[in-house]
C-alpha cells in the first residue's frame, strides 16, 4: 500500500511539473505575442480616448467600463473561438476578413477626417445617411457600439497576430495564449484610457488641496495645515493646475492621433492583404520608401522607419475612405432604403 501510494504521489508530482512547464510555455508565448502586437496595442489606446471627449465626467469611467466589458466580449466569445475555428477549418478566410476589417478603419477615420476638413459638407452627410436628434442616453449608446465596433477590428488584428506567433502550438495553447493576451492587453488598454480621462479630476483634487500630506495620513476631521503641507502644497497645486490645463489639449491630441491610427492601420492591414494575394507593389514602394528615409537618418532609424510606413499606409487608407464614403453615401444608403422600404411594403400587403 505504502509502495503504491509513493508511486501514485511520483506521478502526481511529475503531472505537476509537466503542468508547470505547460504554464510556463503559455507564459512566454503570451509575451512574445503581447510584444508583436505592441503596435496594435497603441493604436488601440490612441483610438479609445477620442470616444469618451465630450462627456460629463460623472459618466466617463462608466463608458470606459462599457467598452473594455464589449472589448473582452470581441475578443474571449467572439474571436477567440473564431479564430481557432477558422485557423483549422478555413485559414484562406483570415485575410480576407481582416481586410473588411481595414477597410472598415479606414472609412471611419477618413470620415472623421472629411469632418474636421469639411464641417458643412459632413452635416449634409449625416442628413442624407439619416442622422436624427438623439437623446444623451442613445448618444452615449452610439458612442459606446462605434468604439465596441472599431476595438473589434483592433481586437481582430491582435488576435491574428497572436496566433501567428503559436501557429505550430496545440490548440489547447492556442486558446490559452490568445485569451491570456486578450484579457491582459484589454486591462492595460482600458486601464492606461480609465487613467487618462480621469487625470484632469485628479489635478483638481491636488489644485484645492491645502493638506497633501496630512490629509493622506488623517482619517477623522480636517485638521489645520502642518508643516510639511505648507511645503509640499505649492508643488502639487502648481501639478494639479498644470494637469487641469493639459488634459484638455491631451484629450485633442488623443482625438487626432486616434483618427490617424484608424487611417493608418487600417491601410496597414489593406497593404499587408493585398500582398498575401500577390499584389506586392504597394508595400513594397512602401518598404522602399522607409528604408530609405532610415538610412538618411542613422541615428533615429527606428523611429523613421516607423513614422514613414505609418504615414504612408496612412495614406493609401484615407484614399481608400475617400473612396468608401461616397460609396456608402450614393450606393449603399440608397440600396439599404429601396429594400426596407420594399419589405415594408411586403408585410403591409401580407397583413
Amino acid at each position: 500500500m505504502s509502495i503504491g501510494l509513493i508511486a501514485l504521489l511520483d506521478d502526481i508530482v511529475g503531472l505537476a511539473k509537466v503542468a508547470a512547464a505547460s504554464l510556463d510555455d503559455v507564459s512566454a508565448q503570451a509575451a512574445k505575442a503581447g510584444a508583436k502586437a505592441a503596435g496594435v496595442v497603441i493604436d488601440d489606446a490612441a483610438v479609445t480616448p477620442r470616444y469618451v471627449v465630450g462627456f460629463s465626467a460623472a459618466r466617463e469611467l462608466p463608458i470606459v467600463g462599457k467598452i473594455a466589458l464589449g472589448s473582452l466580449k470581441n475578443k474571449l466569445i467572439y474571436l477567440l473561438p473564431a479564430a481557432l475555428l477558422l485557423s483549422f477549418a478555413a485559414p484562406w478566410a483570415i485575410t480576407p476578413l481582416l481586410m473588411i476589417g481595414g477597410a472598415y478603419l479606414c472609412y471611419e477615420g477618413s470620415e472623421k477626417v472629411f469632418e474636421a476638413l469639411f464641417p458643412h459638407g459632413a452635416r449634409q452627410h449625416e442628413a442624407a445617411v439619416g442622422e436624427a436628434v438623439q437623446s444623451a442616453q442613445s448618444f452615449e449608446d452610439e458612442k459606446v457600439g462605434s468604439a465596441i465596433k472599431t476595438d473589434f477590428i483592433l481586437s481582430a488584428e491582435i488576435m491574428a497576430i497572436t496566433l501567428g506567433t503559436v501557429s505550430e502550438a496545440p490548440s489547447w495553447t492556442q486558446a490559452l495564449v490568445l485569451a491570456v493576451v486578450g484579457i491582459g492587453i484589454t486591462a492595460l488598454v482600458y486601464g492606461g484610457v480609465a487613467l487618462i480621462v480621469k487625470a484632469d479630476d485628479a489635478g483638481l483634487a491636488l489644485a484645492t488641496n491645502n493638506r497633501p500630506v496630512s490629509g493622506l495620513l488623517s482619517r477623522g476631521a480636517p485638521s489645520a495645515p502642518t508643516g510639511a503641507d505648507r511645503t509640499l502644497a505649492p508643488l502639487t497645486k502648481g501639478f494639479g493646475r498644470g494637469l487641469v490645463r493639459a488634459m484638455p489639449v491631451l484629450l485633442r491630441m488623443l482625438g487626432i492621433v486616434g483618427t490617424a491610427a484608424m487611417v493608418w492601420v487600417g491601410g496597414g492591414i489593406i497593404v499587408h492583404g493585398l500582398e498575401g494575394y500577390g499584389f506586392t507593389w504597394l508595400g513594397h514602394a512602401i518598404h522602399d520608401l522607409a528604408a530609405a528615409a532610415a538610412h538618411a537618418a542613422p541615428a533615429f532609424s527606428g523611429a523613421v522607419e516607423w513614422l514613414v510606413t505609418a504615414a504612408a499606409s496612412g495614406i493609401s487608407g484615407l484614399f481608400l475612405g475617400a473612396v468608401l464614403i461616397p460609396l456608402l453615401h450614393y450606393v449603399a444608403v440608397p440600396l439599404v432604403r429601396t429594400l426596407r422600404g420594399g419589405s415594408r411594403k411586403a408585410g403591409k400587403h401580407t397583413a
